[in-house]
């Protein structure tokens, strides 16, 4: 098999925009993906194209895929809609990458979208429900933030943690996502204002749980006989994991972690042959301040029960050993559920780059983590740089 590069990537900007179309979204970060292509890239050597999306609010639903690639002037690629909840770009990425290690495509797109503000705030949280355990969750009253809030519940009982480690997510990720332009919530918060804000689910307050967002994101997949023709620096997609968990909490046999995130990294980490160690900078799935915590721990980043100390200690800071989310993450940047996982593909390409809005001095080999609903789906990827890295 060939590896798979990430020659351009790009993205809208993240926010509420009611009025705009997914297709203006989407056309908007393939212009910024094309843009950062080096070389002269001609858009009709796209041999395939993979798009996630959950298909929240009034938009189009069935189809939306060829309906996107059609308004970019695409026309005939085949076009596959990938829908795996909030993971849903994290799958379409790896499907993208799977089609052009196996010589399916020299050059595929992989990308995702979502309107999310065009609707009532109850019809936004019937879908966000639906994103996870619908029959025995969802219909029995259960929320999405309640899902997690018992996931936080749990940790803190069972490692003492406190509500100033989980608040302590919200000042990190506001202040790396006020310096990014594409942010949703481009501005920072005190841990006072993140410790005392109204309760969304006990203990999750507003500030522990991400926005409903609108926006899109995209990656252009390609060989390395392509990648090296039209890139002077790309990035090469080292693993790339995937697992499904039970969807459903009752189905679990603990609560504070979630174990197809462990899977899918390992499984990540094997086929690039590194360990937790190596990485330099990691994104993970932010979408309420616990889940950051029970990433790290799950990532192999640290012990059970360790992730406050590494957070206490300024670890996953900028200036840290280890900087996490310096994209601000789902909880600054947002969230439009099927545009995270190549959102976060973004920062990465930009990251190993070197153009980061904040810049990770050193960066060599990173890290995406990609959760569906509280841990049905998970996708890990691990990108280096194509000329050094630890490899």
């Amino acid at each position: 098999m060939t590896d798979a590069y990430i020659m351009g990537a790009g993205q809208s900007d993240f926010g509420s925009f009611p009025d705009e179309s997914y297709r203006s979204l989407f056309d908007d970060a393939f212009d910024e993906a094309v843009a950062s292509v080096d070389g002269d890239f001609d858009t009709d050597s796209i041999d395939e194209a993979f798009l996630g999306t959950l298909g929240v609010g009034g938009r189009q639903l069935g189809l939306s895929g060829p309906a996107v690639t059609e308004h970019l002037g695409l026309h005939g690629i085949p076009t596959t809609r990938v829908e795996n909840a909030c993971a849903a770009s994290g799958y379409a990425l790896r499907q993208a990458v799977m089609a052009v290690r196996s010589g399916m495509a020299d050059v595929a797109l992989a990308g995702g979208y979502e309107v999310m503000t065009d609707m009532s705030g109850d019809h936004t949280k019937w879908w966000l429900g639906v994103s996870g355990e619908t029959e025995w969750e969802r219909l029995s009253g259960t929320t999405f933030a309640g899902v997690y809030a018992q996931m936080a519940s749990a940790y803190m009982r069972e490692y003492g943690a406190t509500k100033e480690d989980i608040s302590r997510v919200a000042v990190k990720n506001h202040a790396n996502g006020a310096q990014n332009p594409h942010a949703q919530l481009g501005f920072e918060c005190s841990l006072e204002d993140a410790m005392n804000a109204p309760d969304v689910a006990a203990p999750l307050n507003l500030y522990h749980c991400c926005p409903t967002t609108d926006g899109a994101s995209a990656a252009l997949v390609a060989s390395e006989e392509v990648a090296r023709e039209l890139s002077d620096a790309p990035v090469r997609v080292a693993g790339a994991g995937a697992a499904s968990g039970r969807v459903g909490l009752f189905q679990r046999e603990s609560l504070t972690g979630i174990p197809a995130s462990e899977t899918a990294a390992q499984r990540a980490y094997d086929e690039a042959g590194i360990e937790p160690d190596d990485l330099d900078f990691a994104e993970v799935h932010d979408c309420f301040a616990i889940a950051e915590l029970a990433a790290y721990e799950d990532l192999g980043l640290c012990d059970r029960g360790e992730a406050p100390r590494l957070l206490r200690e300024g670890v996953t800071d900028p200036d840290g050993d280890l900087p996490v989310n310096t994209s601000g993450g789902l909880k600054s940047k947002g969230h439009p559920i099927g545009a995270t996982g190549t959102g976060q593909a973004v920062e990465a390409f930009s990251q190993l780059r070197g153009d980061a809005h904040v810049q990770v001095d050193g960066a060599n080999v990173g890290l995406t983590h990609n959760v569906g609903g509280s841990g049905g789906g998970v996708t890990v990827h691990v990108f280096e740089r194509a000329d050094g890295g630890a490899r």
